[in-house]
């Protein structure tokens, strides 16, 4: 079963950090990566860019319409995401609360209903 898990944040959140602590905070997440890849269950960890950088994307008259910022007006955004395939709904809940930062923020947990097929 597979799983997408959302963690989101925001440039005050990033600030909060004491810099002298801010290399372990990056150690931690590292470190989830690395376990969970090694498992199997992590297909992949993706942090985004600061919600500046974000942009949306209609057509329109068959031409794409950009416009700035997230679909959302929000103080969050979303910062980082992350691919499970796991065993069990059970499974997944346990990787989530094993996030770095889980004990702060509440991080989603959404299961993927679709898959596109491959090519």
């Amino acid at each position: 079963m597979k799983y997408l898990l959302l963690i989101y944040g925001n440039q005050e959140k990033w600030a909060s950090i004491p810099p002298e602590t801010f290399s372990a905070e990056v150690a931690k997440q590292d470190a989830f990566n690395r376990k969970y890849k090694e498992t199997g269950e992590l297909l992949g960890a993706y942090g985004l860019s600061d919600a500046v950088a974000a942009r949306q994307v209609t057509r329109v008259a068959g031409a794409p319409a950009i416009t700035d910022g997230p679909y959302l007006e929000t103080k969050e955004y979303i910062a980082s995401f992350y691919l499970l395939d796991v065993a069990s709904d059970e499974r997944a809940l346990e990787i989530a609360a094993d996030i770095p930062w889980a004990d702060k923020d509440p991080v989603e947990l959404w299961p993927i209903l679709h898959e596109a097929p491959e090519a």
